[in-house]
């Protein structure tokens, strides 16, 4: 990548494009979690016949809440998550003892002794069926794991409603990757009315993002994935703007599609935006937002970040009384990452949120829809590094989530950032199959292009299709045959991999009466439209039917080198003196690959740039500006660094903030290893108990973000809010910024994105005036 100019490469590859995000919060990184042991957990000799409460007793004298959670922290396979938490065991041996005690541990005494209690967890307890679970607090947590081992699946279904979501998490625990997946081939909890989450079917979720809400993205993509026979779970798609009017019309598109080819019935469509976004759509529009999505999280505070209540996913529910109901989305790490690890691991906070999906599902009728989603990997390094934890993961929660009686799909997926590369991927893949999850995510390729992180594209699903012999739900497959791009024999025909050959189906059925040629032209006029957007598209096939085309192959394996390369890039020394002044300033990270690999290290200020600070704010006297520019390398410095991204969007924001008679602060903050709490705990710095506490101040944070797209995107996020507010250490979170996203000299021009942040900080500044 580095031999060739990178406009001209985007030119090539199809990446021209533009992405404006406006979001209500930016959960990016770790809040500041429970501070690691250097050393780990370490457990000494165990008595004969001890269990988990005996031996803490017989450490502590009484129960010990921290040894408690230490232990069941200790019995998970390690992940740098749990480390963080100070709760992973030192080394093997303090493992298996933790397993050891966990095992001789009974299920009742496990349920009166909770890790963690608050309004969620009495949910939870309140969906576990009293009768079933008397008959099972006598069991050891190894009677149950023999009895899942050795039983069949009705047995087992038996006894599931009598089981915790705790239970559930410390049993996995015990397992080992070979016994989740024998559990995981004989419990199955399919969708009512189909095939979906049945042995021996594996569905796709169609993501078709667009880095820009474009229509025409999105619908292509289910165009292109149903050219390979895939996506027969839901049309979902993650969107740029949470807007209502931006989410209603793509829900209108998705939905059109359903209807124009009388799939209604078959499968929903959904847009991936907040619940009560989602809720005010359909009553704008009602029918057109099928199932509904939310993520949730296992602890009341937790759930806060996403600006979700039990009070307010009870309500929704609620309303969903028809076929589809919900799809939530979970994942491993997404707590503590948010500053809610509680002191209790990973696996038991994933659990309860299956746990709180299962409480959410007795709320409606027995023939909705409610599946779940866990997005392992997707957070980052902090969570875990490598390919064989991301596997680990996996099957822990496909386990988990089936023993809750939930059908579970996969994001098998990783950040650009983590040490799992593409064929890493492929391997993960062939070592979760076995447990046969309900779905995976579907892509044109493996490089999402509005997420950039990596997942699971059409031809994997045709891989598995043909590796493991899974089959697509069979009204979707009886579909693809009438649509022409698989035969009665279920083999691939001349339309496979024919994302025209689809669209001309759908304007048939909407009475176009024009000639192929005719629709082809147009069909190949829209395909390059959306390709300069950035949006790949898969046609045709490899050697074999289940390869990307040799073009679209080095095409993503470019831009995974490009990513790979923007991250280890460090800001150069003469970067400084280029930002008019500038003040050089540091986290407490020790080098680009703590950042990296330790997100919080990035987000505390060094001690040095805490009196940096000091001393910029002793400078200003009684004249505080309103607004600070701060400047972050983040995950991509070359976004920064790059000619004609940072220049002319400082020039820009100069002129705009004059003229909208704004006081930008004269000296920027340049941050080495910064991540977007670091700029809050400047914002803190410089404008605690300034002046009036009713006053506002604010910051403008620039960050090269997330590479992969192969444009080098930076993003400004935006923060606003009142000196008191300033003043308290922790307060000013995401939940309160907004963040325009996708800035460069190939995407949005950093002019228009300059001016932009001002219009966006003048409403913040009348917002917080108004409140």
């Amino acid at each position: 990548m580095s031999q060739i100019n990178r406009r001209k490469f985007i030119v090539q590859a199809g990446l021209m494009g533009t992405y404006i995000a406006t979001m209500a919060g930016c959960t990016l990184t770790s809040n500041s979690p429970t501070e690691a042991s250097p050393v780990g957990v370490s457990l000494g000799k165990l008595q004969a016949n001890e269990d988990l409460f005996a031996y803490i007793k017989r450490q502590k004298g009484k129960l010990d809440l921290d040894l408690y959670r230490q232990i069941i922290g200790a019995a998970n396979e390690f992940k740098e998550g749990d480390q963080t938490l100070g709760i992973a065991a030192q080394n093997e041996e303090s493992r298996q003892r933790a397993r050891q005690l966990l095992a001789a541990t009974k299920i009742g005494d496990l349920d009166q002794y909770r890790l963690f209690e608050d309004e969620l967890q009495v949910l939870i307890d309140a969906s576990v069926d009293p009768e079933t679970h008397a008959t099972l607090t006598d069991w050891t947590l190894g009677e149950l794991k023999t009895f899942v081992l050795t039983k069949p699946e009705p047995e087992i279904k038996a006894i599931m409603p009598g089981l915790s979501s705790d239970v559930i998490g410390c049993l996995v625990k015990l397992m080992s990757n070979e016994e989740l997946i024998q559990v995981g081939q004989k419990v199955f909890n399919p969708l009512p009315g189909s095939k979906i989450g049945s042995k021996g079917y594996l569905s796709a979720r169609i993501q078709p993002n667009s880095p820009t809400d474009n229509i025409d993205d999105i619908v292509w993509q289910v165009f292109d994935a149903w050219s390979y026979a895939v996506g027969d779970l839901v049309l979902g798609t993650n969107p740029v703007s949470s807007e209502v009017e931006s989410v209603a019309a793509i829900e209108s598109a998705l939905h059109d599609i359903l209807t124009t080819f009388s799939l209604t019935e078959t499968l929903p469509n959904c847009v991936l935006s907040h619940i009560d976004i989602q809720a005010e759509v359909e009553a704008q529009q009602p029918g057109t937002t099928g199932i509904w999505f939310q993520s949730l999280a296992g602890t009341v505070n937790a759930n806060q970040t996403f600006d979700v209540s039990i009070d307010k996913m009870l309500a929704h529910v609620n309303q969903r009384q028809g076929r589809y109901g919900l799809y939530a989305e979970t994942g491993q790490g997404a707590d503590f990452t948010n500053g809610h690890g509680e002191g209790f691991d990973m696996v038991v906070h994933e659990a309860r949120k299956y746990g709180f999906v299962r409480a959410l599902k007795q709320r409606m009728p027995e023939d909705t829809w409610v599946h779940l989603n866990d997005v392992a990997g997707f957070i980052g390094p902090e969570v875990f590094k490598s390919r064989e934890q991301l596997v680990r993961c996996c099957l822990e929660d496909t386990v988990m989530g089936k023993l809750h009686g939930l059908p579970i799909g996969l994001d098998i997926c990783t950040t650009l950032h983590m040490d799992v590369s593409l064929s890493d991927l492929d391997w993960c893949i062939d070592q979760i199959m076995p447990a046969n999850p309900a779905y995976l995510m579907a892509l044109p390729t493996k490089n999402d292009p509005m997420l950039s992180y990596l997942t699971t594209s059409f031809s994997d699903h045709v891989r598995i299709r043909e590796q493991f012999g899974y089959k697509v739900n069979d009204a979707m497959w009886a579909f693809f045959q009438r649509l022409g791009v698989i035969d009665s024999e279920g083999n691939p025909t001349q339309h496979f991999g024919d994302p025209i050959w689809v669209y001309q189906q759908y304007l048939r059925a909407k009475g176009d009466t024009r000639s192929q040629s005719a629709i082809y032209a147009e069909g190949h006029q829209k395909l390059s439209e959306i390709r300069d957007r950035g949006v790949p598209i898969a046609e045709g096939h490899g050697e074999e039917i289940w390869q990307l085309p040799p073009a679209l192959d080095q095409e993503i394996r470019d831009l995974y080198a490009d990513a790979k390369e923007s991250i280890w890039t460090e800001l150069s020394p003469d970067f400084a003196q280029q930002i008019v002044g500038a003040l050089p300033i540091v986290t407490h990270s020790a080098d680009r690959v703590d950042y990296v690999y330790h997100p919080e290290s990035g987000e505390k200020l060094s001690s040095d740039a805490i009196e940096q600070l000091r001393a910029l704010r002793d400078s200003w006297g009684g004249e505080i500006p309103d607004l600070q520019l701060i400047v972050s390398d983040g995950l991509n410095p070359r976004a920064l660094m790059d000619e004609g991204h940072l220049q002319p969007y400082l020039d820009a924001l100069a002129s705009a903030t004059e003229e909208a008679g704004l006081n930008l602060g004269s000296q920027p903050l340049l941050i080495t290893y910064g991540r977007v709490r670091a700029g809050y705990a400047c914002g803190e710095r410089l404008f605690r108990g300034s002046n009036s506490d009713r006053q506002k101040r604010g910051i403008i944070h620039l960050i090269g973000e997330r590479p992969g797209s192969g444009h080098h995107n930076y993003s400004v996020y935006l923060t606003v809010t009142d000196v008191a507010t300033w003043s308290r250490p922790g307060k000013v979170d995401h939940d309160i910024t907004r963040v325009i996203s996708g800035i460069s000299d190939t995407a949005l021009a950093p002019e228009e994105a300059a001016r932009r942040t001002v219009r966006m900080v003048e409403t913040l500044f009348t917002e917080h005036m108004k409140g």
